[in-house]
């Protein structure tokens, strides 16, 4: 009896899938606390999934047009 197959993952050329990452300042706060910044994968918007076309073809069009 065959097995379902389930569609291929739609992961994020960019960033692999790793959407977000904490980037350490070097320095600590008054608490004792490492002070961090959260970054964001720039083509996905930290879902680490690759956007619908419509949406990508909305952004290159505002990106083309755009004054």
């Amino acid at each position: 009896m065959p097995q379902p197959s389930h569609a291929p993952a739609r992961i994020c050329p960019a960033c692999d899938g790793f959407a977000s990452a904490v980037i350490t300042h070097g320095g600590r706060d008054h608490n004792g606390q490492r002070r961090t910044i959260t970054t964001h994968c720039r083509t996905c918007q930290g879902t680490g999934t690759i956007p619908p076309l419509r949406q990508l073809l909305h952004a290159a069009a505002d990106a083309m047009f755009a004054r």
